[in-house]
């Protein structure tokens, strides 16, 4: 796994990625080459060839990864994989004739751009499938062993079958005992004390920590010896951070406060977070006031009520604030003060409403809550007091999300979605604690750039 902006990447993905860019630029520089002959040096000494073919696989490159085609979920589908390949030459095509027609002068020329996808298709194919092989080949992976048994390491287990890209073969694991316990069909390898000899059968070259208690059974001499000769030794927690990008709420110590709390977040990071959500509150209200009016007379003219729906949220410190969305149900609709959550096809929703959602216009006012501190651009997202309170009885470290300010985006938006029962709450809250710890202004910038993904697929609103 490579860490960027405090968000992990497997190396064989982000080698995926920077290997199809290269071959999209070669393809498209072959391309200059058969169409132009020996003129083909002019375009690149005096027409900027390199640039616009540089144009040409950033925005395929772009395609691919807002169509998903680097997610662990399509990765391992090759008729998935076929078919948003397909979408992506389109959709890219589709780009590339808007952006030349406004700017005639980026470029390639008609003939080069069609040689270039004709040879692009099939080399691009080809190498999704030659990639798939790549992954799912045994001698190319690294023999992992789990060292402990419970929760954490069953999740492990389970994460990382789910993603082949992620070059780990878990061979078994070892504990002080069995006990008769079984892990998602991982085989019992040996005791503890049997490590090394382990080790050596099995050829182990990673070993992870998931021991549920470390008194006096962690066998510290025998891995500081497998390390010395090359192995590597990682905390199962770790791994499952890297791995899934939220904490392990169900084997988090106490001590894990101590370590990763948002108060080691410096005053200057969080000062330049509310200088950055300010600016790019008040930027949005402006670009956007033309289409706020219109929404406001929509809203009006579609159902009777309010414009704006007022509702008291918890923030930061676990002090209540009141939050401003643009209305989407009919007036009343939680008058029974059960605030039920939104279906999808929930008959609470007015016409305008359900096209607000879909589109998440409803969510601009919360910009205003912003400019009067009480949010910031980023974050865990708030809910209403009566929900959150529940939540804090039964989830682990809950309350932990009331050490930042919430957010308009955040982490676990952009990667679970809608909130409709505890389990996804469950889930959200594991996000959440993951970007509370690693919080950064990177995190917070990629965040930004998985919602606009979020956004134009319209994927998690309700």
């Amino acid at each position: 796994m490579i860490r960027i902006l405090n968000v992990y990447f497997p190396a064989r993905t982000l080698l995926l990625g920077v290997s199809e860019v290269l071959l999209v630029c070669l393809t498209f520089t072959l391309a200059v080459f058969v169409r132009m002959g020996h003129d083909a040096d002019l375009l690149f000494a005096y027409e900027h060839g390199l640039a616009k073919i540089g144009l040409v696989a950033s925005t395929y490159l772009l395609c691919m990864y807002y169509l998903d085609l680097y997610e662990s979920r399509v990765l391992g589908n090759p008729h998935e994989v076929l078919t948003r390949q397909l979408q992506v030459l389109g959709l890219g095509s589709v780009m590339l004739a808007i952006l030349y027609y406004f700017y005639p002068e980026t470029q390639l020329g008609r003939g080069v751009f069609l040689i270039g996808l004709l040879l692009m298709i099939p080399i691009l194919i080809l190498w999704r499938k030659a990639f798939r092989r790549f992954v799912k080949s045994p001698r190319l992976s690294e023999k992992t062993l789990i060292v402990g048994h419970g929760p954490l390491a069953e999740a492990l287990t389970r994460e990382v079958r789910m993603r082949p890209e992620l070059g780990l073969d878990i061979v078994g694991w070892v504990d002080a005992s069995k006990n008769g316990f079984a892990m998602d069909s991982l085989p019992f390898l040996g005791e503890l004390s049997e490590l090394p000899a382990v080790a050596r059968r099995q050829k182990v070259e990673r070993f992870v920590i998931a021991l549920e208690d470390r008194r006096g059974n962690l066998p510290i001499e025998d891995l500081l010896a497998l390390q010395s000769v090359g192995a590597t030794v990682q905390q199962g927690a770790d791994l499952y951070e890297s791995v899934t990008g939220k904490i392990p709420l169900n084997s988090l110590r106490r001590g894990w406060l101590l370590f990763s709390s948002s108060s080691h977040a410096s005053r200057k990071f969080l000062l330049l977070k509310q200088a950055f959500s300010l600016l790019l509150s008040w930027f949005g209200l402006l670009a956007s006031f033309p289409v706020l009016v219109l929404i406001a007379i929509a809203i009006k003219l579609d159902s009777k009520g309010p414009i704006f729906y007022c509702q008291k949220r918890v923030g930061k410190n676990g002090k209540e604030f009141t939050l401003y969305k643009f209305r989407t149900m009919i007036d009343g609709a939680d008058s029974d003060g059960q605030h039920r959550p939104a279906q999808t096809n929930d008959d609470r929703f007015t016409r305008v409403g359900r096209w607000l959602r879909r589109t998440r216009f409803d969510e601009v006012p919360q910009m205003f809550n912003i400019l009067r501190g009480d949010m910031d651009f980023v974050g865990p997202r708030p809910f209403v007091p009566s929900q959150e309170l529940e939540c804090a009885r039964q989830i682990p470290f809950y309350s932990q999300r009331w050490a930042v300010k919430p957010g308009v985006t955040g982490w676990a938006q952009i990667n679970h979605g809608y909130c409709a029962s505890i389990e996804d709450n469950i889930e959200k809250a594991a996000y959440d604690l993951y970007y509370i710890k690693h919080m950064s202004i990177g995190l917070d910038l990629f965040i930004l750039f998985r919602t606009v993904k979020t956004v134009l697929l319209a994927r998690g609103s309700r």
